[in-house]
C-alpha cells in the first residue's frame, strides 16, 4: 500500500468551536442509565438514584506528560480517559461520564483531533462511560488535555485512603514497573533517531513495557473481582506516581506504619531484563517509576483466604502501628525507611 505523503488537512477555524465539539462527539452515544442529557446544551443531567457521586479530574500538558514525537494522538486520547477512571475505580466506585477540554494550537488540522477523539471513543466503548461535555480553545503551548470523570457509588462500598489499620495486608494488583522502562526505551529511540533518522527501532522486545507506557488500561476489574469476593478494602490508592509515594499516602493518611517486602512487589520478565540492560535497580523502578495505574489497597487479615492465590493480587506487605515507620524489607532482610521518589511535574530540570 503506498502512503499518502500529503494527508488532508482541514484548519479547525474552518469549524469553529461549536463547529468543532459537535464534530468530534456526534459519534459518542450514551451509554449509562444515569445520563439524562449529555452533550448538547448548557450542562449534562446525570441521575444517580441516590448514590454519592465521585468526580475525578487531570490536567495532561504537552512536552509535560506526554511527547508527540512518539505517542500517537489516538493512544494519547485513550490513556488521558484511562488515567481518570483508575481515579474513580480506586473509590471503589463505578466510572460512568466523562467530560473532555482541549487546547489546541494551529498546527494541528482537524484530522488531528480526529485522531485523538477516536482514542477517547475507544475508552469510552471499552470501559462504557459516556462522553457529556467539554470545551474547545486556541492554544499558544501545543496540545493540553483536560479529562474530568464522573462515577457513583453507594456510601457504604467508597473506599478511601485513610481508613488502613495495623495488620492490615498491602495487596497490589498486576505488575509494577512496565510503564516507566517502556519511556525509558521510547526516549532512547528518540535519540538514536534524532542522530539517524533512517534507523528504524526493532521494538519487538519491548512490547508489554511499551504498551504499558502508550496504552495503559484501567484496572475496572478488581473492584468487580472484590465484590465477587466478598471483600471490602480498608485502604485503596491507584499507582500514578510510583508504589512508595503511593503506600506514603496511605500511611500517612491513615496514621499507620508498614512493611513492604522486596521479593514480594510483582515483577514482569520483561520489566527485569530490561532493567538489566539499563543498569538500574528493577525494585527501584517499581518503587518510584509511576503510570504503572494498578490499585494498591490494604485488606483485614481475615480476608486473606479469600484473596490467597489469585492471579490477579499480590500481598507485598502490611501495615504497622504508625510509631514503627514505613520500611522496605530487602531480600536481604534489611529494614530501609521508604521514600516518595515518584515523578513530580513541578521538580525542577537539573
Amino acid at each position: 500500500m503506498i502512503e499518502d505523503k500529503n494527508p488532508p488537512r482541514t484548519s479547525i477555524s474552518e469549524l469553529g468551536e461549536f463547529g468543532l465539539i459537535e464534530h468530534l462527539s456526534n459519534q459518542f452515544e450514551i451509554k449509562q442509565s444515569s445520563t439524562i442529557k449529555g452533550i448538547g446544551d448548557d450542562a449534562a443531567v446525570l441521575d444517580f438514584k441516590g448514590k454519592k457521586a465521585i468526580v475525578t479530574t487531570d490536567l495532561l500538558v504537552e512536552n509535560v506528560h506526554f511527547d508527540l514525537s512518539f505517542m500517537p494522538l489516538k493512544h494519547l486520547g485513550y490513556k488521558a480517559v484511562i488515567v481518570n477512571l483508575s481515579d474513580v475505580y480506586a473509590m471503589n466506585a463505578e466510572a460512568t461520564q466523562i467530560t473532555v477540554s482541549i487546547a489546541v494550537s494551529n498546527r494541528f488540522p482537524l484530522e488531528a483531533l480526529e485522531e485523538l477523539y477516536a482514542g477517547i471513543k475507544l475508552a469510552c466503548d471499552m470501559y462504557k462511560v459516556d462522553l457529556v461535555g467539554g470545551d474547545t480553545t486556541s492554544s499558544n503551548k501545543g496540545l493540553l488535555i483536560t479529562v474530568t470523570a464522573l462515577g457513583a457509588a453507594e456510601e457504604a462500598d467508597i473506599v478511601y485512603r485513610n481508613s488502613a489499620k495495623p495488620n492490615d495486608l498491602l495487596v497490589v494488583s498486576g505488575d509494577l514497573g512496565g510503564a516507566y522502562l517502556g519511556l525509558q526505551v521510547l526516549e532512547r529511540e528518540k535519540e538514536v533517531f534524532k542522530v539517524n533518522p533512517q534507523n528504524q527501532p526493532d521494538l519487538d522486545q519491548y512490547t508489554y513495557i511499551i504498551e504499558r507506557q502508550l496504552k495503559p488500561e484501567a484496572r475496572k476489574d478488581i473492584p468487580e473481582l472484590l465484590k465477587k469476593l466478598e471483600v471490602k478494602p480498608t485502604a485503596m490508592i491507584d499507582i500514578s506516581d510510583g508504589l512508595s509515594s503511593e503506600i506514603i499516602h496511605i500511611c500517612k493518611q491513615s496514621k499507620v506504619g508498614c512493611n513492604l517486602y522486596e521479593d514480594k512487589i510483582p515483577l514482569d520478565p520483561q520489566v527485569i531484563s530490561t532493567s538489566e540492560e539499563f543498569n538500574i535497580s528493577s525494585t527501584t523502578v517499581a518503587l518510584s517509576g509511576g503510570e504503572d495505574y494498578e490499585l494498591l489497597f490494604t485488606v483485614a487479615q481475615e480476608d486473606f483466604p479469600k484473596i490467597k492465590g489469585n492471579p490477579h493480587l499480590s500481598i507485598i506487605g502490611h501495615m504497622t502501628q504508625e510509631s514503627e515507620g514505613m520500611h522496605l524489607v530487602t531480600r536481604a532482610n534489611s529494614k530501609i525507611p521508604l521514600q516518595a521518589r515518584g515523578w513530580n511535574s513541578f521538580k525542577k530540570e537539573d
